[in-house]
């Protein structure tokens, strides 16, 4: 069965002409229904009363979502080149709409068996074009133990000062904390869809970044020669920082088998869907993370106590969950995403507390090296009541390290593999909280995967594994970095990225065709030095290209006249201070050098004349 959802303002439509016998009774006036949600429905040959009771479930957690409850159901075999025999599929479609009425709906319909034409407004937010294939056997979402237990929690919610002491979240005052009480609003909703475009979606389009990809998956992007660039700087720069940590860089399969004991059972211990695949008799699921891999990776090593703590790394290209569509935007949560997935196996409890205060000062080093500062998130805890009674001290340790009033989620009991975590979230400009790095305490999964290391006697051990991921997930590193920006646009100021992430550093643009030979010169010196320079050779104005490059964020544009070649000076602007700065080419690679800091660096990934680029939309 194939449904296609659109919220709409209104549709209108007229029944035309008969176009089989046993078509529904109907007159041929113009019916009108506003703001509804219109389901355009098609009912496929395999179809039967448990794919319509599977339908109405779906349906019903779309409708609650949307908050409406006027529905029109509009047969449409233009869904599928499947379909179900006329009868059948009029006596699926009556059940269908029975069922949509009993549950409080009010429900109208097109008639079946006619031609037809039709008008529709579908309203303009992210929820209100879903396309809904509902099959026994597939591609629809796999949930965990782990997931609907996570729907049950009742947690207790605290937030904890730099001093230690600890208010309620209804008690304290967010006065000076605005980030934090969005945080708190978040976590307190518990609601993850998404009903309006945060502001990163038109930049990553507008900067020809990312766009969706409608020819996959949803939540499965592109990315575009400038964001594939972007991503792999960061990808780069992340794992660099990882292995100076200590941990050894591995890789592993992207699917495993669902029927393997020690697998199967870390399935319904983790809060994620899974997407599944047949092969050759088997039932496999990608992965939603490196833990499988590195886990049956340790099962067969070797691994003394002197070793400890043993790190392992791998940056995931890809991890996959099923989200729910709702939930996907843009770059702030996909179904298919690059994660730094960086495990350590530690001796006990005490070892791993001290891990874990070394893997939080290298998640803020990295996320601090990205372009992020303390203030960009804010910090949450969640712990069982049981680690948090027993370790207070170390939790205060932290809020007195992190100088900030933190948000801490305490558990009844343990409800996942993990009794300690820590988060840095990320609000973006619709208050929407998305996690950034974060560290888990894990209890479980070495027993479960039958890891050990040999202790001083000779005798084998079981060790707790810590999980972290230094920046989050690349892509959401790329949409906390735009968001950031479009808060900066909000405020009237100039947007940009860091400097070591642009594509572009410095363009050079000459006044005119006079000055072409001494700017490619001034051109070379610049990429000589180290700097993604390129060159605007087109037939335009010079207002025009200053105009583009300031639309594609460039730090730093060079217009080259008749005063720059014979005084050697040039009038700089500036992106970052927003100012046009006279400076020579010496006094700007020096200065773009400290911008740079260092960081990981490479060659321009497109051709350096703007003429020969393709444009990417």
């Amino acid at each position: 069965m194939r449904i296609l959802l659109l919220h709409s303002d209104y549709i209108e439509f007229q029944a035309l002409k008969k176009e089989i016998n046993i078509a529904e009774e109907s007159n041929t006036e113009l019916h009108r229904y506003d703001d509804v949600v219109v389901l355009f429905t098609c009912l496929e040959s395999h179809d039967d009363e448990n794919i319509i009771k599977k339908s109405l479930s779906e349906i019903k957690s779309s409708l609650d979502n949307l908050n409406c409850n006027r529905i029109v159901v509009y047969p449409y075999s233009h869904l599928s080149d499947n379909l179900a025999n006329a009868s059948k599929a009029v006596s699926l479609l009556n059940k269908f709409k029975l069922g949509l009425t009993e549950v409080g709906n009010e429900v109208n319909s097109s008639p079946f068996g006619w031609n037809k034409s039709f008008t529709v407004s579908v309203k303009g937010h992210p929820l209100a074009e879903q396309l809904k294939i509902i099959s026994s056997d597939s591609t629809e979402t796999n949930e965990s133990e782990a997931l609907k237990s996570e729907e049950r929690l009742e947690s207790k919610y605290v937030i904890m000062s730099a001093d230690g002491n600890t208010e309620s979240v209804e008690k304290f005052n967010y006065g000076n904390f605005k980030n934090l009480h969005s945080l708190q609003k978040y976590e307190l909703s518990k609601s993850r869809i998404v009903t309006s475009h945060p502001p990163h979606v038109e930049l990553m389009k507008k900067l020809s970044l990312v766009d969706y990809e409608p020819g996959s998956d949803s939540g499965n992007l592109r990315f575009y020669p400038k964001g594939r660039f972007i991503k792999s700087l960061l990808e780069r720069y992340v794992t660099s920082q990882v292995k100076k940590y200590g941990a050894l860089e591995v890789e592993t399969p992207i699917m495993y088998d669902s029927n393997h004991p020690s697998l199967a059972s870390y399935l319904n211990r983790f809060p994620a869907r899974q997407y599944t695949v047949n092969s050759d008799n088997k039932e496999l699921f990608l992965r939603f993370s490196a833990c499988f891999g590195q886990f049956l990776m340790l099962h067969d090593s070797i691994i003394s106590h002197k070793q400890l703590p043993v790190r392992l790394y791998e940056l995931t290209r890809y991890s996959f969950r099923r989200e729910k569509s709702g939930e996907l935007v843009g770059l702030r949560r996909l179904r298919a995403f690059t994660m730094p997935d960086c495990h350590a196996l530690c001796k006990d409890i005490e070892s791993s507390k001290d891990e874990i205060l070394k893997r939080f000062t290298l998640s803020h080093n990295v996320l601090q090296g990205i372009g992020f500062t303390q203030d960009d998130y804010e910090l949450a805890i969640r712990t069982t009541q049981d680690f948090y009674d027993d370790n207070i001290d170390f939790i205060k340790q932290i809020a007195k390290d992190w100088k900030r009033p933190i948000f801490i989620e305490i558990w009844p009991e343990k409800f996942f593999y993990f009794i300690f975590k820590w988060e840095f979230n990320f609000i973006d400009n619709l208050g929407k909280a998305s996690a950034l790095a974060t560290d888990q305490i894990d209890v479980e999964n070495a027993e479960r995967y039958g890891i050990h290391y040999v202790d001083e006697t000779g005798e084998k051990k079981t060790p707790i594994i810590l999980h972290n991921s230094p920046s989050g997930a690349i892509e959401r590193c790329l949409y906390a970095l735009l968001e950031k920006a479009a808060k900066i646009q909000k405020e009237g100021k100039t947007p940009t990225i860091p400097f070591w992430l642009c594509p572009t550093q410095i363009r050079v643009i000459p006044l005119s065709q006079d000055f072409h030979d001494a700017s490619l010169g001034y051109l070379d010196e610049l990429s000589n030095a180290g700097f993604r320079s390129d060159f605007d050779d087109r037939d335009l104005s010079v207002g025009k290209k200053v105009r583009e490059a300031e639309k594609e964020w460039i730090p730093f544009i060079l217009v080259v006249g008749k005063n720059e070649v014979e005084s050697n000076k040039f009038q700089v602007r500036n992106r970052y201070s927003g100012e046009m700065i006279t400076m020579s080419l010496s006094e700007l690679t020096e200065h773009c050098k400290n911008l740079s800091a260092q960081m990981i660096s490479d060659e321009l990934p497109l051709p350096k004349f703007i003429s020969n680029r393709p444009q990417f939309k």
